[in-house]
């Protein structure tokens, strides 16, 4: 790792704590032996989950007087991760958080050139694709203090009203606070997104939520804090959001600049360079857990923010927009 990019995410620490993502979760792996006769286990799983059926296999039940497996007579377990794919987004959703793991989108000058939806005609609603207990609740939002705010923006999909529609699915929410970053800061940062459609044809993003660690002032120890809305407290409010920037330049096979940001979860000044939250991709695949570019060769790969300048165009919203942002949280329809 550069002294450069080093240098990028002590800065993040020092302002908004974002640096917790390389500090507990390095570019480089460490390996530490187990103490003398400690049991090892695999690292990883084989690709092929083996069936219940396939269990005696690991372990006879000719030498085991147990059978642990048998709970599962009575339901899978979990964690199950709700895959959501829609016209406008694919996502991966949260059960134990009710919010997104992750949200993908993809846009294009075509895209972003159609005008077929209104967000005048959208509302938040919840999800009714999931289970009812695990969905994140148009209540728990109500005089939270928080926006909804979208992971994919409406602006991105209003190319049809259905593709509109479906960004405004609390699948598609976290708590967000609203000035100074729902409805400024990351707007713009939305808008960059969309900029880069005028240098290339192909933009995917991915976004979601964080819940990173802060270091204790005083016992210098690190912890994971994060407020729970609702009532009963139901949805996680994310400490920080990061997207995953894929700009590609259209050839099959071709070239990749990618971009990773981790923002703080409160209200940023307008004239922050965003080159500031810029990260490595494998620092915030470490902090989720989540593989990016498994599939991207290195040679692929440039350097979205070596690429071109990595930084907003703040175009402060009118009043009667702000005022119309501030009141979108109250405008949803009724749970079903």
């Amino acid at each position: 790792m550069s002294k450069t990019t080093l240098a990028v995410i002590a800065g993040i620490s020092a302002a908004t704590g974002a640096a917790a993502v390389t500090a507990l979760f390095s570019a480089r792996e460490r390996k530490v032996a187990p103490p003398a006769g400690t049991a090892t286990l695999p690292s990883r799983l084989p690709n092929d989950t083996l069936p219940s059926s396939h269990l005696s296999a690991v372990s006879p039940k000719s030498l085991a007087p147990v059978d642990p497996s048998g709970v599962l007579q009575y339901g899978f377990l979990g964690p199950v991760a709700d895959m959501h794919p829609t016209v406008s987004t694919t996502s991966c959703f949260n059960r134990q958080t009710r919010n997104p793991h992750w949200v993908a989108e993809h846009i294009t000058p075509a895209s972003l050139a159609m005008s077929g939806g209104d967000r005048k005609h959208s509302y938040f609603t919840e999800d009714p694709t999931l289970p009812e207990k695990f969905r994140a609740k148009l209540a728990d939002y109500h005089r939270s203090g928080y926006d909804r705010g979208h992971q994919v923006p409406a602006a991105d999909a209003k190319w049809s009203q259905e593709a509109m529609d479906q960004t405004f699915w609390l699948t598609n929410m976290c708590p967000q606070v609203g000035d100074g970053f729902n409805r400024d800061y990351w707007a713009h940062f939305e808008d960059f997104c969309r900029r880069l459609t005028h240098r290339y044809p192909s933009i995917r993003i991915i976004t979601g939520p964080l819940y990173l660690p802060a270091k204790d002032a005083k016992d210098g120890k690190w912890r994971v804090s994060y407020e729970v809305i609702g009532s009963p407290p139901n949805v996680a409010v994310p400490t920080h959001f990061y997207k995953i920037i894929y700009a590609e330049d259209g050839r099959a096979g071709g070239m990749v600049s990618l971009g990773a940001f981790v923002l703080p979860n409160k209200g940023i000044p307008n004239d922050k360079p965003l080159g500031d939250f810029e990260v490595p991709v494998e620092a915030v695949e470490r902090a989720t857990g989540l593989d990016f570019v498994s599939k991207l060769p290195s040679q692929r790969r440039k350097r979205l923010c070596q690429e071109m300048s990595c930084s907003l165009v703040v175009r402060e919203y009118a009043e009667g927009q702000r005022k119309l942002q501030g009141a979108s949280p109250m405008k949803s329809r009724p749970s079903q």
